[in-house]
């Protein structure tokens, strides 16, 4: 299942949204514009080696405070490839604007970034002796998909599903999205356990999803505006 757009409506213009859609395909951009070694380097220095943070939490003096620390934001926006980057912010384009209208913009930025943070901690937690970097920005955007379960399970989201393009309930596709996410991951831990693999970081999505879940709960809602207002 493959979500094309929803139904609900907003009332305020999704500033904050659209900024993280240009940012992370101005830096993506940027990316595919470097040689090969230089792209390498970028990746290592400013994603997320689990590695790394495990071996500072060890005492050993090789990874400096920052070091450790930076790439769980700089990771963020950083893609590994055109599917990657499209994928992510097309997600973030149709359930993003709602979540931004529901908690205003600059709660919505700070909403983000913790549940990027949030998300890459849950997948450093579960292999933390991995030399692969992590990267992306599907971590934060679990955190706002599981905003809009929460705020929002019954607006209906238009999907292409094999050949058919039908309206979903949110509450479904975003469950079946969560349930896949959960299994794939725990299917990958059992196969490659003890072992650094690439691939998909799925207990990235996984706790970002669950941190959107709870946040949303914690993070008060903005004053509630006209319907006809529009900002």
């Amino acid at each position: 299942m493959f979500p094309l757009r929803d139904d609900q409506p907003r009332y305020s213009t999704p500033y904050i949204t659209y900024f993280l859609i240009g940012l992370n395909l101005l830096i993506f951009l940027f990316e595919a514009a470097l040689e090969p070694a230089s792209l390498k380097n970028l990746v290592y220095q400013f994603g997320v080696v689990p590695e790394h943070l495990t071996a500072f939490l060890a005492g050993s003096p090789k990874y400096p405070l920052v070091a450790v620390v930076l790439p769980f934001f700089t990771s963020m926006f950083l893609h590994g490839g055109w599917p990657h980057v499209i994928g992510n912010m097309w997600f973030l384009y149709i359930f993003g604007d709602n979540v931004e209208d529901y908690l205003g913009h600059f709660k919505y930025l700070v909403f983000y970034l913790v549940a990027g943070v949030l998300a890459m901690a849950a997948q450093v937690a579960i292999d933390p002796l991995s030399r692969v970097p992590t990267l992306g920005a599907s971590g934060a955007i679990a955190g706002v998909l599981g905003a809009y379960f929460i705020l929002y399970p019954r607006a209906r989201v238009l999907t292409w599903f094999f050949v058919f393009i039908i309206y979903v309930p949110a509450w479904i596709i975003l469950g079946y999205w969560f349930a896949l996410q959960f299994l794939s991951g725990a299917a990958t831990s059992l196969v490659y356990e003890g072992r650094s693999v690439g691939g998909v970081a799925f207990w990235a999505h996984v706790g970002g999803f669950v941190a959107g879940v709870i946040m949303i709960k914690v993070f008060p809602a903005r004053p509630r505006r006209s319907p006809y207002a529009y900002e």
